[in-house]
């Protein structure tokens, strides 16, 4: 039996599971301290009264011989798939319901996208950069280039005419910076693609964050943007389905047997989602279920504005937060990203995310998220501040 020996080339630990193993040391030390976790971008919201409903009600149907569901469909249902076209068209973005497959995550089909391309493709990813982009190109033994996002460029990096790639990750509003790209921005990226003849897989995980015409929510918004990209989006932080699990690629029939080829990879590694789930999903787009989302989404915003507004009073630069949940701050006093991990966490008590984790362009940064509550929130940010 051979094993993969791509692995070996992963980081021993996923940045996540670090994290844990030293908060999870820290609270059995200090078992009387009130520990504040802002690090892992998991929801704290409940599901939007409408979804919930809707999944009661797709419970009720599965008890009903009459409309009792098994495997479900494997591009996703029907409904579904039109309620998102449908969505789209509200900010001016047509893509038809057969352009849409629906996933469990849009993280699933980000490491599983590899599948259908060729060992020898050479990626380029922006960094810092999700670790997913990266791990699974590792996996399947792919060169990986890096863009680089620094303070210079406000974390948005952009294409060099001189690096030739043939699939690119971007990620706009970015995990883990939180920095957008203008539609001028995104054009030039779109127009690089189609000249090298190359790939963009586009996350699109943070778009309902964003509240500014000129920066887009699809990549789609952009001409030329269909003869070289893949879309990808979740419910996960538009919605709260973090433990729910649904999302949705957009393969254009503009990029010719590439939409084939992603639905037979998912017919024969995938059973789909469970009706139930879709029933939910389906629920976030009508119009009740886009008004209580928003409330969460408003409610998120808040808490990113208590702590960047914190951050400006300490002089500590950082980017984000506007459009996003993620703050990406510079570490005070020249810290490196995992020193001043164990500092916030030993002398106030907060648990935030390395910047390292998420790349070379990350070390000496940090990413605080706003998906805790109010209260913890702010006061977090006051013990940050006194720090």
């Amino acid at each position: 039996t051979k094993v993969n020996k791509n692995f070996e080339n992963l980081v021993p630990n996923y940045l996540f599971a670090d994290i844990a193993k030293k908060t999870n040391e820290f609270i059995k030390a200090n078992p009387d301290k009130k520990l504040i976790r802002l690090g892992i971008g998991d929801v704290t919201l409940p599901l939007a009264p409408v979804v919930v409903e809707a999944m009661k009600k797709g419970c009720d149907e599965l008890g009903v011989k009459e409309t009792f569901k098994g495997y479900p469909d494997y591009e996703g249902y029907e409904f579904l798939r039109t309620a998102i076209s449908d969505y789209y068209k509200s900010f001016g973005v047509n893509v038809s319901a057969d352009e849409i497959l629906v996933n469990d995550g849009a993280k699933s089909d980000a490491g599983n996208i590899g599948d259908i391309f060729a060992e020898d493709n050479v990626i380029l990813v922006t960094d810092p950069v999700y670790p997913v982009y990266v791990d699974s190109n590792i996996m399947a033994g792919r060169k990986i280039l890096y863009a680089d996002g620094t303070e210079e460029n406000n974390f948005c990096a952009m294409p060099d005419p001189d690096v030739k790639a043939d699939i690119i990750y971007l990620c706009s509003p970015n995990n883990p910076t939180g920095a957008c790209l203008n539609k001028e921005q995104l054009k030039a990226w779109v127009d690089y693609a189609n000249a090298n003849n190359s790939l963009i897989i586009y996350d699109a995980a943070y778009e309902a964050f964003i509240t500014e015409d000129d920066i887009p929510r699809s990549i789609m918004e952009i001409e030329g943007a269909r003869t070289c990209a893949i879309e990808m989006c979740s419910l996960s932080k538009t919605a709260g389905f973090t433990g729910t699990r649904c999302g949705y690629t957009i393969v254009p029939k503009a990029l010719g047997k590439l939409n084939k080829m992603w639905l037979r990879r998912q017919t024969t590694k995938f059973n789909g989602v469970p009706y139930i789930v879709q029933r939910a999903a389906e629920a976030v787009f009508t119009e009740e279920g886009q008004k209580e989302i928003k409330e969460n989404i408003g409610y998120y915003k808040e808490n990113a504005k208590v702590i960047s507004e914190t951050l400006k009073r300490c002089n500590i630069w950082h980017v984000g937060g506007e459009h996003s949940p993620y703050i990406w701050l510079r570490c005070p006093n020249n810290m490196k990203s995992w020193e001043f991990f164990d500092y916030l966490l030993e002398k106030a008590n907060v648990v935030g995310t390395p910047g390292s984790g998420f790349g070379p362009s990350g070390e000496g940064y940090f990413r605080l998220t706003a998906f805790g509550t109010y209260e913890n929130t702010v006061e977090a940010v006051e013990r940050i501040k006194k720090l």
